[in-house]
């Protein structure tokens, strides 16, 4: 399994377009697990299915981030 922490520091859109984005994306293979927000800062994590290729993940995820305009104010934290 893949897990990817998002963290968006100065998001410029609502974290809940990203979000929403995001679980139409990752649909039939994953899925927002968690959210949260701080002082400046907030984070998605993102949960992708077992046997998932990690390479074409990010690179679907950064294409989605990229769509929104927020690739740049965004740190991924990835795990297996």
């Amino acid at each position: 399994m893949v897990f990817v922490e998002i963290v968006f520091v100065g998001l410029p859109i609502d974290r809940d377009e990203v979000e929403e984005a995001l679980a139409v994306a990752f649909e039939l293979d994953g899925e927002i697990t968690g959210a949260g927000s701080g002082m400046g800062y907030c984070h998605l994590d993102l949960e992708i299915a077992e046997g998932s290729d990690a390479t074409a993940v990010l690179e679907r995820l950064r294409a989605v981030l990229s769509e929104l305009g927020v690739a740049d104010d965004a740190t991924l934290d990835v795990s297996e």
